[in-house]
């Protein structure tokens, strides 16, 4: 049986962990911040014990949080496993967390999240590059989990990421400003079904979803929006309507931080 290692058990960790041990996987668990109860989802005291004896171990944790979490969990980590970072990130620190792994003799797999977990969860599709890409598509495939491989280094499923949030988080930002402007006209219902129409047959779950999404995960929505416009930064193109969206993002997480002020 192939034991998986979750390492973060916070929306999408957990949805990971329990679709993955009921498809049959053998789960090991560590988050200190999350005891989620679940006979099917054994959590340890000790990120070492959880990763003992893994064959692959998946990163569910923030762009923020990866490179401390890789530092800590590495050096337990058996030979020949893979370890697996899923976080949003700017590509150069996907790069620096292969090198730790190499450091220690082992492949590390740097796994683009291509949709919100919530909507499929362990079939949510990935994008993995890097030296453990092939390894973790073949150890997760049994489990329906959908990867696809791409030539190329660690850093490069992610700066493949970075590139669809540009257009994801503008659209967010794009339906947020439009109902807010059709909201204060009195036509808010009128421009969400022309919106609808024009996002096709599921568009108006999308708009819903983007709209919700944006506010409920505006922090984490924050940070990837920077590291995409870092990362247009880096390429030369032109900047314009990320740094729009970052604006959007950065109000409205100091919205939700008043709003939580005020509880």
């Amino acid at each position: 049986m192939t034991t998986i290692a979750i390492l973060g058990l916070g929306e999408a960790g957990r949805r990971y962990a329990r679709g993955l041990a009921h498809a049959g996987a053998e789960i090991r668990a560590f988050d200190p911040a999350h005891d989620l109860g679940d006979p099917d989802v054994p959590q340890f005291a000790t990120m070492a014990d959880a990763v003992a004896g893994a064959d692959v171990a998946l990163s569910l944790v923030t762009g923020h949080a990866a490179a401390s979490v890789a530092r800590e969990a590495l050096p337990h980590i058996a030979a020949g496993a893979v370890y697996a970072d899923l976080n949003t990130a700017a590509p150069d620190l996907k790069q620096r967390i292969a090198r730790l792994a190499a450091d220690r003799g082992l492949a590390m797999a740097d796994v683009a999240v291509l949709a919100p977990v919530v909507r499929a969860g362990h079939r949510t599709p990935l994008l993995a590059s890097g030296p453990g890409a092939r390894a973790f598509a073949e150890r997760v495939a049994p489990f329906e989990v959908p990867v696809e491989v791409i030539d190329g280094d660690a850093g490069e499923a992610a700066r493949l990421r970075l590139l669809r949030s540009v257009f994801m988080k503008g659209l967010a930002a794009l339906v947020l400003e439009g109902l807010g402007a059709a909201r204060a006209a009195g036509a808010e219902e009128w421009l969400r079904g022309q919106m609808a129409d024009e996002l096709g047959p599921d568009g108006a779950a999308l708009v819903e979803r983007l709209v919700d999404g944006s506010t409920v995960h505006a922090v984490r929505r924050e940070h990837e929006v920077r590291a995409a416009l870092a990362a247009l930064e880096s390429s030369g193109q032109p900047t314009d309507m990320t740094r729009a969206t970052l604006a959007w993002f950065e109000r409205l997480v100091a919205e939700r931080e008043r709003a939580l002020d005020h509880d």
